[in-house]
């Protein structure tokens, strides 16, 4: 029973309450970082890493925490987890670094990371909180990544950087702005339809 506990805080990230197709939080990094799927699993990625490592730590220290200076004491705690990703990014990807640009360090602020240390890592055990933030980590990296590679398909031809077909057939439209919300819009109502279908 236990097992089944774990495993259905895990996938609840990832499909009953995904960040992005259902919850539609995040949408400043979705929207922006998402022209092309490397870039929107990179961005997922990271947040990933800041995820799981905040709600454990939020999760060891929440008897410590007074209940005063919760929310700044979660800031500082995600904005550790930040600055070592920003850090290790520019030294081994600094093409990427540079390309996610000031998305990076405003992870600190992502509704998604101060959302799960408030409603799950500050009322639960760290294998729990660990679970959770792994489980919406990877959901809001899925949703980046399939948003990046329809953006990016549909604009360039490309996916992941393999041309699928020419790039005179792409539309440019996709690959900015106003792509971003047409693409997402679409995907938030297949989501929706495939979640009536299985009901």
């Amino acid at each position: 029973m236990n097992q089944q506990s774990n495993l259905k805080i895990f996938l609840n990230g990832i499909l009953k309450e995904n960040p992005t197709f259902v919850l539609v939080l995040g949408m400043c990094p979705t929207l922006a970082t998402t022209s092309s799927a490397i870039n929107g699993m990179s961005m997922g990625l990271a947040t990933t890493f800041v995820l799981f490592g905040s709600n454990v730590v939020i999760s060891l220290l929440k008897n410590l925490i007074p209940d005063k200076v919760r929310i700044p004491a979660f800031i500082v705690v995600i904005a550790t987890f930040v600055t070592v990703v920003e850090l290790v990014m520019q030294a081994y990807v600094p093409t990427l670094f540079e390309s996610l640009g000031i998305f990076i360090p405003l992870i600190v602020v992502n509704c998604i990371v101060l959302g799960r240390a408030e409603a799950f890592a500050s009322k639960n055990s760290v294998g729990k909180s660990a679970l959770d933030g792994l489980g919406m980590g990877l959901g809001f990296t899925f949703a980046l990544t399939l948003l990046g590679t329809v953006r990016e398909l549909l604009g360039t031809g490309k996916a992941f950087g393999f041309t699928i077909y020419n790039e005179q057939y792409g539309m440019l439209l996709f690959v900015l702005a106003p792509g971003a919300f047409i693409a997402l819009g679409y995907l938030i109502a297949l989501m929706n339809k495939l979640q009536k279908a299985k009901k």
